[in-house]
């Protein structure tokens, strides 16, 4: 990584004194914000964290003094290299997310850059408004960086664009004065022609240019077509020359048509106020029209837009290919029927749903009589979120493919007239097959813009030729069409080349001569929009990189190393949603607000170090230490990230090549052996809780450097494995008679063998009393507080003598059940990457049987053998609580769906993530503030509002959380289920 040299540095420390926010040029985060979701990188001078505006007009005054820049970012989701550059990242998304003023009669809401979009409409909801264009990433896009890039989104036929929506921003300019832009009279806009300032210098500089008939005729010749609604294809002074100032249209004159789109080139925005509409008929359908070819699909829009949808997007073959073997999204493929080459997801809307059916019905009865389509599928309440977030997982899952050849974003934002798309697309795919490419064709068919994306290999000296030439020749055919060559994700660096080409040299030099009268000195974000540079250099891979290899514990063969395990991540950044949205991925993120608490930064800071560092082992390596210290290793990555990038599989493996040159830490060492400590305490159980829980537990705490408020769990006056030998063949047999149903071979976890021994109790009592033998072979530790440690040696032996044990015994008809799923889940996650080559396919096999309890009892309720009918009928309400690793890789519907048995009990799940515990880590002395603050997120805050609800949660964890965050004590699905047994033996419950 570069270095800067002192004097700078000390100029950067002076200056981060000066904030209130805070500035970094650290290694780590210079290289965490080198990227963003383009391919491109730049390491960063430095990163500021602004506080107010009063900050950035500091780091004004330090970019003019200095001669560097500013690169405005919020999410950094940008797909076209916006947020990439040498000068000063700001990163307005840690403290500018002020909702500031609400004016429900005017309909307008005022914020910070920093908001989201969806956490936006949480709050506008209740008041039956929400902010309209919807990004595919709007559960973390900031309305700062929907600004700058005149974001759109799916609802773009009912709601337009960004710009549509932007009333006034409140700005800084390149000389730090503040500005406002608004809707200006003609005389207003005259007053400002009069100011001795770089705000009136402006105005002149624009009424100068657009004085010029033939400059006026040059714009409206080479612009892109204005029935184009999607059109951010450079500076948008089009609009501006319909306003009444220079038309004899009586619409009003506001600068902020102009930045909206600006990519942060021309001023820095410090508050925005936009427009909002109410928020949606109450009553909303879909209809999935399946097609044998794209082609067709593309006819068949023009009819459709004749009844006025809502949305209507393009989904082809190649992406609902991806979704098959996608953990989360395999599930929300139940409306694909066979295997279309394309399908429109069109949406309508009404009062009620016979009136949304009817419009379907009238729709698919069109289409029909054109000969338009082969199935209709009608998508109608809960259901229509998941088409549509299969729709939004496209861009992520295209990453998510084997190998250095990937679905590159080059030419993915081209917009042309709905009436020209069939031609166009036709055309741009013979130019594909001329090159030899296979291109992806998704997103928004109703407005004219599809995204395209060729798949090619960045470091391939040859395809980065085809990026740049397929780059230039479709700018070339856009053209053609008078079409934009950006429709909503902006120009950035990967368009902003090809500019002169879209409108006209004579019209870029507009551009630049606009640029310098707002930015003289080019402090804000250069190289956007004018003076790009080419488009092929400064890419996130290197040309031709030497191939690296490295010796791993866990099989990344899967990924072909696990350099490449890192480079699955594309920047998509679905990690930096907020708790607001929902989900799991990722707690410590949604906590800090931090960049580099994202499961994107521990991917990226990974594929810096493996890939630049020249030391003998990368690995150990602090910055990368200090980005993953905070991952949980919840797993939610591994299902809700697009592209699957589990970083707590890489996290594990960091901290094992990480203790090759560092060294074991003592409580590490502590924490993984914890099964043989606790049986060294089950000899005196009693004895040890005295000392762990009163006596001595303040010298273990100190010791092992865990919270003083935490409280550490005992040991129960036996161990589950005792019981069983002592008193399972003498269990009075319940409901139905033992082995019945018959037999499961139950895995005696760690924690449930020492720990919550009761729990084990209550779980084997029941399965027998439903009928099914219960066998415990003798077996070793599932190794998981081994593997939450790094420390990977002893795990894999352990993995290999449980796959030798069961792999022998257990099939689909005689299942492993277990009761803690961090437990029984690592035969189906870590085992298969852990064990030798030659039982690995044993090791698959077992995994797929190797069961939840929940997951056991669900299955079984499928197949009829479980009913209502055993259990109580009593009215009981529950709030539960799933455990990570459940929702990563298996579901809380299991959960929910045996506690929803008894007739009775109704069942609420809460919305929360991460509980924060994760195992050890809330233990740890500097993790325990963080850990509590992940519980109060959701999951503390739902429990106490609801103190008459039963309580549960699968993971022992969890339930050690909830007990401190909340003082409730969580129960376990199977001890609801068996006080909810009828006719149970309640003699010798032990």
């Amino acid at each position: 990584m570069n270095h800067m040299n002192s004097a700078l540095e000390s100029k950067l420390s002076i200056l981060g004194a000066s904030l209130d926010g805070e500035l970094y040029y650290d290694s780590m985060m210079r290289a965490l914000y080198a990227t963003d979701a383009s391919v491109y990188r730049e390491l960063p001078l430095a990163v500021a964290m602004p506080r107010h505006a009063e900050d950035i007009k500091q780091l004004i005054h330090f970019a003019r003094t200095e001669e560097t820049s500013l690169i405005p970012r919020t999410a950094g989701t940008s797909l076209a290299g916006q947020c990439v550059g040498q000068g000063i990242v700001v990163d307005c998304s840690r403290y500018m997310t002020r909702i500031l003023e609400f004016n429900e009669e005017e309909s307008w809401v005022r914020v910070q850059p920093g908001v989201v979009r969806d956490d936006l409409n949480v709050h506008l909801k209740p008041h039956g408004f929400l902010f309209g264009p919807n990004t595919s990433t709007s559960n973390r896009a900031m309305i700062g960086g929907m600004v700058g890039n005149n974001s759109s989104g799916t609802y773009s036929l009912v709601y337009g664009t960004t710009r549509d929506h932007l009333m006034e921003v409140r700005a800084i300019l390149s000389d730090g004065s503040d500005v406002i832009f608004k809707e200006l009279t003609e005389k207003e806009f005259q007053a400002k022609l009069e100011l001795n300032t770089l705000e009136g210098e402006i105005y002149r500089h624009l009424v100068e240019e657009l004085s010029d008939e033939a400059q006026r005729n040059r714009i409206r010749k080479e612009f892109p077509k204005a029935s184009i609604h999607r059109r951010n294809t450079g500076y948008a002074v089009d609009l501006l020359l319909e306003s009444e100032v220079f038309s004899s249209k009586k619409v009003p004159f506001n600068f902020c048509k102009l930045i909206a789109g600006s990519e942060g080139t021309l001023a820095f925005i410090t508050e925005i106020k936009i427009h909002i509409d109410p928020v949606p008929p109450p009553e909303i359908g879909l209809v999935c029209v399946h097609f044998n070819s794209v082609g067709e699909s593309l006819k068949a829009v023009l009819k459709v837009m004749d009844h006025k949808p809502r949305a209507v997007e393009l989904m082809d073959k190649i992406i609902m290919d991806r979704t098959k073997d996608s953990l989360m999204y395999r599930d929300y493929r139940f409306f694909i029927k066979g295997d279309p080459e394309a399908i429109l997801v069109i949406e309508v809307g009404g009062e009620t749903e016979d009136e949304v059916d009817r419009k379907l019905d009238k729709l698919e009865i069109d289409l029909k009589k054109a000969g338009f389509g082969y199935h209709y599928h009608k998508v109608f309440g809960d259901k229509i979120r998941k088409v549509w977030n299969l729709r939004k997982a496209g861009l992520g899952l295209l990453f998510n493919i084997k190998g250095d050849r990937k679905y590159v974003a080059v030419i993915e934002d081209t917009a042309v007239h709905i009436e020209d798309l069939p031609a166009y697309i036709a055309e741009f795919g013979a130019m594909m097959d001329r090159y030899g490419q296979t291109s992806v064709y998704y997103a928004h068919a109703g407005a004219g813009e599809i995204h395209l994306r060729p798949i090619l290999n960045l470091k391939d000296p040859d395809d980065r030729k085809m990026f740049r030439k397929i780059g230039h020749d479709t700018a070339v055919l856009v053209k053609k069409y008078q079409g934009s060559l950006s429709g909503e994700h902006g120009d950035g660096r990967v368009r902003g080349e090809f500019i002169p080409i879209m409108v006209g040299e004579e019209n870029y030099e507009m551009f630049r001569r606009l640029k310098d009268a707002w930015d003289p000195k080019h402090i804000f974000n250069p190289g956007k929009i004018v003076n790009a540079p080419p488009m092929d250099v400064s890419m996130r891979f290197d040309e031709n990189p030497p191939e690296k290899r490295f010796e791993t514990a866990f099989d990344f063969t899967s990924t072909d190393g696990i350099l490449r395990a890192t480079e699955k991540c594309n920047g998509s950044g679905d990690c930096r949603k907020t708790h607001l949205s929902g989900g799991t991925m990722c707690p410590s993120y949604m906590a800090t607000r931090q960049e580099k608490d994202t499961t994107r930064a521990r991917a990226n800071i990974l594929r810096e170090v493996l890939t630049r560092s020249e030391d003998d082992n990368p690995f150990a390596n602090d910055d990368i230490y200090n980005v993953m210290d905070l991952c949980l290793s919840c797993k939610g990555c591994a299902s809700e990230c697009p592209s699957n990038v589990n970083v707590a599989t890489l996290k594990a493996e960091f901290q094992h090549q990480y203790y090759k040159t560092h060294g074991i830490p003592f409580r590490s060492k502590a924490f993984a052996n914890i099964s043989r400590l606790n049986g060294l305490g089950a000899i005196a159980p009693g004895l040890t809780n005295f000392f762990l829980q009163k006596a001595g537990s303040g010298l273990v705490k100190s010791v092992l450097k865990l919270a003083p408020k935490r409280k550490l769990p005992g040991l129960y006056h036996t161990t589950l494995r005792k019981w069983y030998k002592k008193v399972y063949k003498n269990i009075v047999p319940g409901p139905v008679e033992a082995g019945a149903k018959g037999k499961v071979y139950f895995f005696c976890d760690e924690f449930t063998n020492f720990n919550d021994t009761e729990i084990g109790i209550i779980a084997i009592r029941l399965l027998y009393a439903l009928g099914y033998e219960v066998i415990m072979p003798s077996h070793v530790e599932s190794g998981r507080a081994h593997i939450s440690k790094g420390i990977l040696n002893p795990v894999k032996k352990l993995a290999k003598k449980n796959v030798e044990i069961f792999s022998q015994l257990v099939s689909v008809d005689t299942p492993l059940i277990g009761l803690e799923p961090s437990a029984i889940l690592s035969f189906r996650d870590e085992y298969p990457l852990l064990v030798p080559d030659n039982l690995k396919e044993a090791a698959i096999r077992l995994g797929g049987n190797a069961l939840m309890i929940d997951e056991f009892l669900s299955r079984e309720i499928d197949a009829g053998n479980l009913d209502a009918s055993l259990f109580s009928d009593q009215e009981k309400d529950i709030l539960l609580h799933g455990h990570c690793h459940q929702k990563a890789l298996s579901s809380v519907n299991h959960s929910q769906k045996i506690l929803s048995l008894p007739s009775n009990y109704e069942v609420e799940v809460i919305p929360s993530g991460c509980c924060g515990m994760a195992g050890s880590f809330g233990y740890e002395a500097e993790h325990f503030d963080l850990s509590m603050k992940i519980g109060e997120l959701v999951l503390f805050p739902t429990i106490r509002k609801a103190p008459e609800k039963i309580v549960v949660a699968p993971g022992t964890s969890c339930r050690h959380q909830i007990l401190d965050g909340t003082d409730r004590q969580a129960m376990h699905p199977v001890e609801v289920l068996w006080n909810a047994l009828e006719g149970r033996d309640r003699s010798n419950e032990e």
